[in-house]
């Protein structure tokens, strides 16, 4: 129980670092290669820090523990309205002024309203599982065509072109490139092997661990990303990170765990976990999405969403132990 538990805490030590390299190596890269910023921003970074969780969905699955790698996803994008966006929106109020967010909104309710409908049976087939990944090249394609005809003044544009190295040699990027994603690759593989050993011997499944413990391990980059651009007041940037991060999590994620090994869920997932997500993600819809460009993320919005999430967390933790 010891080694497992250190596995967890090493692998998310390794998760956090690594992934804080590779984003930066990404970004430096994509740049180096005449990549605009906001597509750094929307697809390399969205891509970048759902690594963790895509590289543990492929490792759990290959383990037979693919119900981990779902609980992952659900729970990581759980994490980052109420976690992530929550803690970003108490630092500073967020308001959406980029016309590229304002597109891919309802591109992150589409998204979760296709893997909700096709896990609805209680089943993740090959089928399903290639049809998220399907929706992952539709999408990223359309969001890249979106971010390439953006207005020159959209806001987007200065956040993301202040926060990502512009100067970095290339080599020196391809450096933290690759060592980022080894030490992701490393911290998904003990954080994986440990959760599971954990999930043994304590007679909790793979999904509670997953939606829980791998979700708010694997959600650390980007909370790390949305603090540092709250702090700065980059709303569009705090915003397209979750987005961005949501939409790999739902459609690479999932779609990832499928194609390597199909799955039948557990029924908490339809009855409890997917609403909980689909709720979140309407809501923080609803709220940022209007015609108006007024400030609608305020402090108050931020105390609910955090507190969603920790009464979320709570619940399934005691219902776990009861």
């Amino acid at each position: 129980m010891l080694i497992s538990t250190a596995e967890v805490l090493g692998g998310l030590v390794l998760l956090f670092w690594g992934a804080d390299r590779l984003v930066i190596g990404a970004a430096a890269t994509a740049r180096n290669l005449g990549v605009s910023a906001v597509l750094v921003g929307l697809v390399v970074i969205g891509f970048a820090t759902s690594a963790p969780e895509m590289l543990i969905s492929a490792l759990a699955s290959l383990e037979e523990a693919p119900a981990l790698a779902v609980g992952n996803a659900i729970g990581s994008n759980i994490a980052n309205f109420g976690l992530v966006l929550g803690s970003a929106i108490i630092i500073c109020p967020l308001a959406v002024h980029s016309q590229t967010l304002r597109r891919e909104f309802p591109a992150v309710v589409a998204v979760t309203i296709l893997a909700t409908v096709l896990l609805l049976n209680y089943e993740l087939s090959r089928l399903d599982a290639w049809l998220l990944l399907g929706a992952l090249c539709i999408i990223t394609a359309w969001i890249i065509a979106v971010g390439s005809r953006s207005s020159v003044f959209d806001p987007i544009r200065p956040d993301y072109a202040d926060e990502f190295p512009a100067d970095m040699q290339p080599r020196t990027a391809a450096f933290w490139l690759t060592a980022g994603l080894v030490t992701v690759l490393i911290g998904a593989e003990l954080m994986v092997n440990g959760a599971t050993a954990i999930a043994l011997f304590m007679g909790v499944s793979e999904l509670v661990l997953g939606v829980t413990v791998v979700a708010v391990g694997t959600s650390l980059p980007e909370l790390a990303v949305a603090i540092a651009g709250a702090a700065k007041d980059e709303s569009d940037l705090v915003l397209g990170n979750v987005l961005g991060s949501n939409i790999f999590n739902l459609l690479a994620v999932i779609g990832i765990a499928g194609a390597i090994r199909p799955l039948t869920l557990e029924s908490d997932v339809v009855t409890l976990h997917l609403p909980v997500m689909g709720g979140m993600t309407l809501a923080v819809f609803l709220l940022a999405y209007n015609s108006a460009m007024r400030v609608q993320l305020t402090r108050p919005v931020g105390i609910i969403l955090l507190a969603t999430f920790l009464a979320y967390q709570g619940f399934v933790i005691v219902d776990t132990v009861m």
